[in-house]
């Protein structure tokens, strides 16, 4: 599958993702959008494909936000319409059920920053800056920045990003938990796929059912939640994975999970 927008790399169970607009500062215009949701589409279904890392073109940024000029002309119905095209790939990626890392090189600002809550993890470069300054040109996140950004980081610390605009940078985003870590920009992708390969080398049923329990629990009450996380736990049990890891850990050595 060829794009115009990304370019998809694949090797050893690992798809790297890459918004190619660099000249556009990998700003996510309509095509851009429509590209991501076939590709994550296209990689929830390659049974090649345990994990992905998704990051922009060039070190100044993952996305820099929404492509402006796109939004500057659109009717009421058209916005309406654009914001729920973009949760919906956004959901994408989130319920992908395969560990997605974003790696934030530079700016991930307003849509950026959405996409990237979206990922399950995100390492962010020493450059990187984060935030959602839609007020600043009179609009607001569309993408489900506002619900994403709360649950990261808590209610006050998202309302003051959301209502002021304003930037934060790499470590502060790591002091509140909106990224997971920071590394120097030249070891971004390197660190990434060393994190998703940690990922990956447990049971591929395990990470898709735990992905699942986090995702769907969290928009539960907790006795619901605890409910669901042991429909799951009673489903595992009747893996081949779960046979071969309990049966490896008393035979001392390394599991062969079979993802089945």
């Amino acid at each position: 599958m060829s794009f115009e927008n990304l370019i998809v790399e694949t090797k050893d169970g690992i798809a790297v993702v890459t918004i190619n607009r660099p000249e556009k500062l990998n700003a996510l215009n309509d095509r851009t959008v429509d590209e991501l949701d076939a590709a994550f589409a296209a990689i929830e279904t390659d049974p090649a494909v345990r994990g992905v890392i998704l990051t922009g073109a060039g070190e100044k940024a993952f996305v820099a936000g929404a492509d402006i000029a796109e939004l500057a002309t659109q009717s009421p119905v058209e916005g309406r319409d654009r914001s729920i095209r973009g949760q919906r790939v956004l959901g994408r990626i989130e319920r992908l059920g395969k560990p997605v890392v974003a790696a934030v090189n530079g700016f991930a600002l307003g849509g950026g920053c959405e996409l990237a809550m979206a990922c399950h993890v995100r390492i962010a470069s020493e450059n990187a800056r984060l935030g959602t300054p839609e007020v600043k040109l009179g609009i607001m996140c569309g993408y489900a920045g506002t619900q994403r950004l709360p649950r990261l980081v808590g209610r006050g610390r998202a309302l003051e990003i959301l209502l002021t605009g304003e930037m934060v940078d790499a470590q502060e985003a790591h002091r509140i938990g909106l990224v997971n870590r920071v590394v120097p920009k030249g070891e971004l992708l390197a660190e990434a796929e060393a994190l998703l390969r940690k990922m990956l080398a447990n049971g591929p049923v395990s990470l898709r059912f735990t992905l699942d329990a986090v995702g769907r629990g969290l928009e539960m009450p907790m006795d619901e939640a605890q409910t669901y996380e042991a429909t799951l736990f009673g489903l595992i049990c009747t893996t081949e994975d779960m046979e071969e890891g309990t049966k490896a850990f008393l035979e001392k050595r390394p599991p062969k999970f079979q993802g089945k």
